[in-house]
């Protein structure tokens, strides 16, 4: 069969439209218990303490990995493990958003805290769930562009529970002023895409679930670090996407401060042209895994998405300079999605599907490790009370930074290519 055709028979898998829906489903959650509720409690009288501590009601998304094997090991009495589990969790955030939306911050703040936290810990399970059922669904073939319709569908519902969702709030233009109340119960019937997806999608077929508790525990951590060289996976893990994260970083304060663009220019450029790019880029890389398989595309994807990162450093050399400025972050998200979609095939690849749900949790949260800890590093790198490297100069590191990964993928090219076998 000839690439064309295989093209046209994948994109026709109604598995990549289900993919996309639950995408947005996992994303729509994560900014009302975020920057949407925090704006609310601004406008609302609640003082800066408060607000900040309402932060930590995103906590269950860190440590999700730790009730990922009861949803391995469990299984509702409908529509399956990934389904069931599904369902029952957009049932939950639908139930949680409506109860949510019924509050309000000054006079509910204790019950609106603990109501945002259940949300946030049935959006983590769901979570879960997702990437489980994509990773089940998904054949060797197509995981790259499962993976880029599930980022797709998450950043569109970011999207929309986040700006759209303050345009609601107030009224813009053709849009109808909704107030706080009624648009967060609009955000609850959103959650309606989850459920339709969830419907319409097929129950993966293959292994069968854990037989007991502690085997959902024990056996995913068993299973992996019996693998040859698991180690130098996990560390390609962690390294693979570093010097795209230790650039993005500070894009915004080098941006602003930096190369001193307005608020405006960085708000549209580098946030919604950035986002448009990281979706064209994720789309794309997608696209083209079908021909080049997981390891031809980590490899080329990864020096893509190093060598994007020396955008910025032309920026930086550059100047204020707006054409330059639309290229850089053009072409720094397009790589990086590229990239994205190759890392998130990875990740499904790697997975065992008797226990997809907890090593997925595990594995992406490993993946965070990069993001969290490279902020301060970057921080103190262009602090003038300490390293002050310049722009230029920092940029170019993150460069650097970037080959270390792509050097242990060529290592241990064999072990990839051989995920595209399994």
């Amino acid at each position: 069969m000839n690439a064309p055709h295989d093209y046209r028979a994948i994109l026709r898998d109604r598995n990549l439209a289900v993919i996309l829906l639950l995408g947005f489903s996992s994303g729509l959650p994560l900014a009302l218990t975020g920057q949407t509720l925090q704006a609310w409690m601004t406008v609302d009288g609640v003082d800066l303490s408060t607000i900040g501590i309402f932060t930590l009601v995103g906590i269950p998304y860190t440590w999700k990995f730790l009730w990922a094997p009861a949803m391995d090991r469990f299984v509702p009495p409908f529509l399956g493990r990934r389904r069931g589990w599904l369902l029952v969790t957009q049932a939950a955030l639908a139930l949680g958003l409506t109860f949510m939306a019924t509050l309000t911050p000054h006079a509910n703040l204790a019950l609106l805290a603990a109501l945002a936290l259940c949300v946030a810990f049935a959006s983590a399970s769901q979570d879960i769930v997702v990437d489980a059922y994509r990773t089940d669904i998904s054949p060797a073939a197509e995981r790259g562009l499962a993976g880029a319709m599930s980022v797709v569908g998450y950043r569109l519902a970011m999207l929309v529970s986040g700006a759209l969702a303050l345009l609601l709030v107030a009224g813009s233009g053709w849009l109808p002023a909704l107030g706080w109340h009624r648009m967060y119960l609009a955000m609850a019937a959103l959650m309606g895409v989850g459920v339709v997806a969830t419907v319409w999608g097929r129950e993966p077929e293959g292994a069968a679930a854990p037989r007991t508790l502690r085997a959902a525990v024990v056996d995913p951590f068993r299973e992996f670090f019996t693998r040859p060289g698991a180690l130098w996976l996990l560390a390609l893990i962690v390294l693979y996407k570093l010097g795209d994260a230790f650039a993005g970083s500070l894009t915004t304060a080098f941006l602003l401060r930096g190369v001193g663009f307005s608020l405006a220019d960085v708000g549209y450029v580098n946030k919604v042209m950035g986002i448009a790019a990281t979706i064209a880029g994720v789309m794309l890389g997608g696209a083209l895994m079908v021909r080049l398989g997981l390891y031809r595309s980590l490899m080329a994807f990864g020096i893509l998405q190093a060598v994007g990162t020396l955008a910025y450093m032309w920026l930086a050399l550059a100047g204020q300079s707006y054409p330059i400025l639309v290229l850089a972050v053009g072409i720094e998200n397009l790589t990086a999605g590229m990239g994205t979609a190759a890392f998130v095939a990875l990740l499904m690849a790697l997975c065992d599907h008797r226990y997809t749900a907890t090593q997925y949790a595990l594995l992406s949260a490993l993946a965070t490790i990069g993001r969290v800890y490279v902020g301060p590093a970057a921080g103190y790198a262009t602090d003038p009370r300490y390293l002050a490297l310049p722009w230029p100069t920092f940029f170019f590191c993150t460069f650097l930074v970037a080959l270390p990964g792509l050097m242990l993928l060529a290592w241990k090219r064999p072990t990839i290519e051989a995920l595209d076998r399994r």
